[in-house]
């Protein structure tokens, strides 16, 4: 009895965290701060710190439900393309890391109370195979923020976790950097002429591409599985 008690009042924290973080990011002043001016002048004066400072940022901002694509534009928009995507992909992991702990601790005993018989053959799949699951989800753009608080309500390890998260929004991650990056870099130069260089239109044809990399991935699931069918 004690121990359901503590699984509720944990899910009870955890509803409220979620509800300071919406009130916080969408009452409050917070988002006129995260601009690239704004932004850029605050890690301008922490000089050395700035990437560690940015990396705070970020990590805060995944666990606030603060949108991921206005934190990776925002870093791809300060530091460029290459650095840019650098600071974004170690603050992602690590924000995304926090998030899981978070909704590990608070919300898994109340999860695993509601989990039945015909549900912890699921739960026990993500367990034994969540390196797999993670990064299938986060290469086929599964919502980034619901996902690290809800994989942490599963069964599956942080390391697994991590490792698929880690590696499965590293492309999505350079894509997006690098697309706004070269285009702040062009608006920087204010030589418009190299709107029409390779490097544009390599970034344009990289961002169209990130569109279909889901249906991509999907498609060569549905065929593994069509092939694994066949032999058996």
């Amino acid at each position: 009895m004690e121990k359901k008690s503590k699984s509720i009042l944990k899910i009870f924290l955890l509803a409220g965290f979620i509800l300071t973080a919406v009130i916080l990011v969408r009452l409050t002043p917070i988002m006129t701060y995260l601009t690239p001016e704004s932004l850029g002048g605050l890690l301008e004066k922490a000089g050395f710190w700035g990437p560690l400072v940015f990396i705070g940022v970020y990590v805060a901002g995944v666990c606030l439900f603060v949108p991921g694509s206005l934190l990776t534009g925002l870093g791809a928009a300060i530091f460029g393309p290459y650095w840019g995507f650098l600071w974004v992909w170690i603050g992602a992991v690590i924000g995304a890391g926090a998030a899981f702990v978070i909704g590990r601790t608070l919300g898994r005993d109340f999860a695993a109370s509601l989990v039945g018989d015909k549900l912890r053959k699921y739960d026990d799949g993500i367990e034994r195979n969540g390196f797999a699951t993670v990064l299938y989800l986060r290469l086929v753009y599964f919502p980034f923020t619901p996902m690290n608080f809800g994989m942490g309500l599963t069964k599956v390890r942080f390391w697994d976790y991590l490792a698929g998260t880690g590696l499965g929004i590293m492309v999505g991650t350079f894509i997006f950097t690098f697309f706004i990056g070269t285009l702040k870099d062009v608006w920087a130069s204010g030589n418009w002429g190299e709107l029409i260089s390779f490097k544009v239109f390599f970034s344009i044809a990289l961002f169209v591409l990130s569109f279909f990399i889901p249906r991509m991935i999907k498609k060569v699931k549905e065929l593994s599985f069509r092939n694994s069918g066949n032999t058996k």
